[in-house]
């Protein structure tokens, strides 16, 4: 008996070409706002320091995270955001960020 086999030949496996790795894999995403584009991006693909609008925070170049951007074909290149992937999971869960300068009260 010979053993089974986990992984897929590499005759049979997709080829992955270099654009597609460095982009990463797009998709459509409903949520309750709307449909999105959501492409993921590796943390290699990751070069320049970007701000998430789900935590206020930066994401750093080399950190893997997600840019999302309307489906509806309405959208032009800066309506695009990049989210940690955890916030942009974590959205409709959350409510929105307020932003406070250094002196002003935490509570009340």
């Amino acid at each position: 008996m010979s053993p089974r086999r986990n992984r897929p030949r590499r005759d049979q496996a997709s080829p992955l070409d270099g654009e597609r790795a460095r982009q990463g894999d797009q998709g459509v995403q409903a949520w309750r706002d709307g449909e999105w584009l959501v492409r993921g991006i590796s943390g290699a693909a990751a070069e320049k320091t970007y701000r998430c609008p789900g935590c206020e925070q930066e994401i750093r170049p080399g950190v893997p995270h997600v840019v999302a951007w309307p489906a509806d074909g309405w959208g032009d290149p800066g309506d695009r955001r990049h989210w940690h992937g955890g916030c942009w999971r974590a959205r409709d869960r959350r409510g929105p960020v307020v932003q406070r300068s250094r002196n002003a009260p935490r509570y009340g």
